[in-house]
């Protein structure tokens, strides 16, 4: 899975180092930082992928997000505030779907192995971030394939599902990512990442515990 984000791109660093083949997976699903599918695009090219499909679904029609809808994404929240019940962030069954997505692709190129960048010491407890939600959906992909049936079996990789993000900015730079290409931003100003919303705080955040200068540019410096 690659969202274009800066998560999803240490991920995607992680299986080129494991020895594995890149077949990149991305989802333009009517989000309103849509300016990440291209970031996507940049990042595969970058990390030289076998292929990097990009596929069109409008999850606006279902809605219930603040990604999806004209909703007010929140900003400038306080530590103690993102972590307090599910942020209206959450797109309902985003993860589920995207790795039903996923797990249907690696079908079909004959691919064992998807790597996901879920992560959820840093987030606002989206529950499918969960190791729980991880686990059931392997055993559940498993079980309704082919693949699974035929005994090639799945198996979901996160490794990066309980390091803090000035540990994963940190592996990155081990790993050489293009960091200056990815976009974590909800509520991006033009192509520029607004600095307030849950998501840019908590990168700018784990770029200054790392120590490490962030290379993109914000609305609000």
């Amino acid at each position: 899975m690659a969202s274009g984000g800066l998560d999803s791109t240490v991920v995607a660093a992680l299986a080129k180092r494991d020895g594995y083949e890149l077949f990149l997976l991305t989802v333009a699903y009517g989000q309103r930082h849509a300016v990440e599918v291209e970031r996507a695009r940049q990042v595969a090219k970058a990390l030289h992928a076998a292929n990097h499909l990009v596929l069109e679904l409008d999850l606006r029609a279902i809605g219930g997000s603040a990604l999806t809808t004209r909703a007010e994404v929140p900003k400038d929240r306080a530590a103690r505030d993102r972590t307090d019940g599910i942020p209206v962030t959450y797109v309902p069954g985003r993860n589920l779907i995207f790795l039903s997505l996923a797990a249907a692709y690696a079908e079909v190129v004959g691919a064992s192995v998807i790597y996901f960048g879920a992560n959820i010491l840093d987030y606002s407890g989206y529950p499918d971030c969960r190791p729980g939600f991880i686990r059931a959906f392997e055993a559940a992909v498993n079980e309704g394939t082919k693949a699974g049936a035929e005994g090639r079996m799945f198996q979901v990789k996160a490794p990066l599902l309980m390091s803090t993000k000035a540990e994963i900015i940190r592996q990155g730079m081990e790993l050489g990512v293009p960091f200056e290409l990815t976009h974590s931003c909800y509520d991006p100003v033009g192509e520029l990442a607004c600095g307030r919303c849950d998501s840019c705080l908590i990168r700018r955040e784990g770029f200054a515990k790392a120590g490490v200068a962030d290379p993109i540019a914000y609305a609000v410096p």
